[in-house]
């Protein structure tokens, strides 16, 4: 099986734990790969609290930071390492929401869609996306967090738990009252949204 210049790119096989020693030992391409791996996932989670790609993109960075300063001192036999960047970067995360002013405007950037076939497909998907991000950025803090971290990173309930560092029960309380939130933001525009008959 010739797994390619591909896998050797991505450490594929390597456990994160093994790549963070390689990584705290000097190894540039340990810490190229846990970057790879963990970076694009942690920056998503972000931007999903946040509404903003610079703040987002700030966090992860952050994130990532404080994880090489703890390289030399981290434990395999705790959390996951992802478990733990994710939990980092929601802390991070909820920090600066709580010292954004009240009522500040969020810079919402939208890439406008190709004007060609397809367009009005393209738009209503984007209006859909933004109609939620919108909902969800209207979400109080935890239920926003275990609603990303469940329904858009599709990570399992019981990692969302560590990651939140709340009982499993907890989690599907937040969950069902954000479900729940959603759900009624989002009601009165579902014709507009196209979500009429689903």
């Amino acid at each position: 099986m010739a797994c390619g210049r591909g896998a050797e790119i991505f450490g594929e096989g390597e456990a994160d734990d093994a790549l963070l020693a390689r990584a705290a030992a000097g190894d540039g391409a340990a810490a190229r790969i846990l970057a790879l791996r963990h970076l694009p996932r942690v920056l998503a989670v972000a931007e999903r609290m946040l509404g903003e790609r610079a703040e987002a993109e700030d966090i992860a960075q952050e994130a990532m930071l404080r994880l090489w300063r703890r390289a030399e001192d981290w434990q395999p036999d705790g959390a996951r390492l992802s478990t733990w960047l994710y939990r980092v970067a929601a802390n991070l995360a909820i920090d600066r929401l709580r010292r954004r002013r009240p009522g500040a405007p969020l810079a919402v950037l939208e890439a406008l869609p190709d004007p060609g076939p397809g367009a009005e497909t393209a738009l209503a998907r984007r209006d859909r996306a933004a109609a939620l991000d919108a909902a969800l950025l209207a979400l109080p803090e935890r239920q926003r967090l275990a609603i990303v971290l469940r329904h858009i990173e599709e990570l399992p309930q019981e990692e969302v738990a560590s990651v939140m560092e709340l009982s499993v029960e907890a989690v599907e309380s937040l969950l069902s009252r954000g479900r729940r939130s959603l759900r009624a933001m989002l009601l009165p525009q579902r014709a507009a949204l196209g979500l009429e008959g689903g």
